[in-house]
């Protein structure tokens, strides 16, 4: 019998009799990691990375039933081993093993195989069967290495500062703001929204090294933040708050931007492929180093995934989930985009 099923609550595991990620409430979550779309309110107990509780109790609430393990502690559930992976996603992000009677799956979540200098790296997990996402599935995401988008966004905020200009950048408040805090630290000051300050607090709390920032307040004036750096969630893109900035340019910190036709693009002043997911390369490293007999793929491109999966010989199925919305409010746009890129990048190949 094999140890997953996908059901309308989630990622169902009978032997154990507990879901991974689930997006209704059950009586028993094991939670990959704290971005929204993959921790909901409402389970009676949940199961995580020791890194993540304090980030879930945070944004969902502080009555939060929860138990934790660190990488490589395992717990037995009705017979069923379950242990935690580093995944690479973000801080405390988890690859799900679970093993029953010598057979070996692996949920990995959301996960990225570059080490990004904060989070745990990722590490494969040998097993039979292996839940992959497809988020950035296509042959045209490749990620440069991430030092080089970093001297890319340093020298867009030098010429910014220069010429007088607020440079504002646009990062989801958990994983991708505190990547950014950390690897541009140390030549200017760093001013975040609130929703990053709280979760930085947390974090902080929590035993990791974290570079300090200046939470924006009301008395936190234009000429202060001209001369820094600017970080805000992605629900402050249009927002009157940045038009009323002295001399703003917006910068978007997505995988998404590896493409400069996606609609985001129009939005925004700048556009730097710095991503939380794995790129074409990584996503193929990962699921061959696995040595996964079956991969089931989800959120992303996951007809396309699949099926190049099937045709190099690693059998796969397309599986539909409810992830993808927390690293993508534009999911269903920035997809279908990217899937005209490449059938057109492809079209002209043949050609």
């Amino acid at each position: 019998m094999a140890l997953i099923e996908f059901t309308k609550r989630g990622i169902y595991c009978k032997q154990g009799d507990f879901y991974v990620d689930p997006w209704w409430p059950v009586d028993y979550a094991v939670t990959t990691h704290g971005h929204s779309d993959h921790v909901r309110f409402g389970n009676k107990y949940y199961l995580c990375h020791t890194l993540t509780k304090p980030i879930i109790k945070r944004r969902i609430s502080e009555d939060l039933n929860v138990e934790t393990l660190n990488y490589g502690e395992s717990i037995v559930r009705n017979g069923v081993n379950i242990s935690f992976y580093p995944a690479g996603h973000i801080i405390g992000s988890a690859q799900v093993r679970l093993e029953y009677k010598g057979e070996v799956c692996v949920i990995s979540g959301d996960y990225k195989t570059e080490d990004d200098g904060i989070s745990d790296v990722f590490e494969p997990v040998k097993c039979h069967s292996f839940v992959s996402e497809s988020t950035f599935g296509l042959p045209v995401y490749k990620w440069q290495k991430q030092e080089v988008v970093f001297n890319g966004i340093k020298s867009w905020v030098n010429d910014n500062i220069q010429q007088q200009k607020t440079s504002v950048l646009i990062a989801y408040s958990l994983g991708k703001a505190q990547r950014l805090i950390k690897n541009l630290a140390g030549d200017v000051p760093i001013y975040v929204h609130n929703s990053i300050a709280n979760l930085n607090e947390v974090i902080i709390d929590a035993g990791v090294n974290l570079p300090e920032t200046i939470r924006i307040t009301p008395e936190t004036t234009k000429d202060e933040l001209q001369k820094g750096i600017v970080i805000v969630p992605p629900a402050m893109r249009d927002s009157r708050w940045i038009k009323n900035l002295s001399h703003p340019v917006t910068g978007i910190c997505s995988g998404w931007m590896q493409v400069r036709a996606h609609r985001r693009w129009q939005s925004a002043d700048a556009g730097f492929a710095l991503s939380d997911h794995a790129d074409w390369t990584g996503l193929m490293d990962a699921i061959t180093a696995t040595g996964a007999e079956k991969v089931y793929v989800t959120h992303g491109f996951t007809a396309a995934f699949s099926r190049f999966l099937n045709d190099e010989g690693i059998e796969s199925e397309e599986v539909m989930t409810k992830f993808g919305q927390e690293d993508d409010e534009e999911n269903k746009v920035d997809l279908a985009d990217a899937e005209n890129h490449h059938i057109e990048t492809e079209n002209k190949k043949s050609e």
